[in-house]
């Protein structure tokens, strides 16, 4: 077994071995599930129109209507989401900040005595504490992270996640349909290049778990495949209940 004999190659293998994912999966993760949300749901959307025995001009409308609606539903649904978050974590700071200006020393003992839980020295955590509160912003930003798990300068922003969500999703919502933008002229090509969409959108997310690529590139396509002939069944049911 090699032995590391230096402190410098003893740096230098813990930085080598002591990486981590990023297990928040940064744009990426919201980015693909947008995409693959977009992806299932109008590809499941088509397969049920054209179940149905509908015309050519049918499916497609179905398939613009249900990537505009669809796009916009998720623009509007997570602006407001994050909108309402952010408003929450706002007014909770609003509220931290005046205690840190009524009380400072009550919130300096609070500091202090949540480091002596973590297991700092009574009098180093003390000795901490008011070093830190000299600051009201730095201070604000500690008791911010330490009470209520938020970070008061990386708070997300609604405008930024309804774009980002309205372009993933009319981006996967767009592949069933660009078939039959393209001249096709029945449902096969568009549920291939939807399912190879899945495949792949599966595959992508790989990058943020620790499954190999092909067993989540297939177990999206399955979990697709699965909705799409689900509601291509459901289409013929009811056209033929309907005809």
């Amino acid at each position: 077994m090699a032995i590391i004999e230096t402190e410098a190659t003893l740096h230098e293998a813990h930085r080598d071995n002591h990486t981590h994912r990023d297990v928040n999966g940064g744009w990426l993760r919201p980015a693909v599930f947008g995409a693959m949300d977009g992806l299932v749901s109008n590809l499941a959307l088509m397969t049920g129109v054209a179940g149905g025995a509908v015309s050519q001009q049918t499916i497609v409308l179905s398939g613009l209507a249900g990537l505009a609606a669809g796009a916009f539903s998720m623009a509007a649904g997570e602006y407001t989401s994050v909108a309402s978050q952010r408003e929450l974590v706002e007014a909770e700071l609003d509220v931290e900040r005046g205690e840190l200006r009524k009380h400072p020393k009550d919130e300096e003992a609070e500091l202090a005595a949540l480091y002596e839980s973590r297991g700092v020295e009574p009098g180093l955590a003390r000795e901490v504490a008011r070093q830190l509160s000299r600051d009201p912003e730095q201070a604000l930003e500690i008791h911010a992270r330490e009470e209520l798990g938020i970070d008061p300068g990386d708070l997300p922003s609604p405008a930024v996640a309804a774009v980002s969500s309205f372009g993933s999703f009319a981006l996967g919502a767009l592949l069933p349909v660009l078939p039959y933008l393209l001249g096709a002229s029945s449902l096969w090509p568009a549920v291939l290049v939807a399912l190879l969409g899945l495949f792949l959108c599966g595959a992508v997310v790989a990058k943020v778990t620790a499954r190999s690529w092909w067993y989540s590139g297939l177990r999206q396509l399955a979990l697709g495949g699965a909705a799409a002939g689900v509601t291509y069944a459901l289409g013929s049911l009811f056209g033929i209940a309907v005809g």
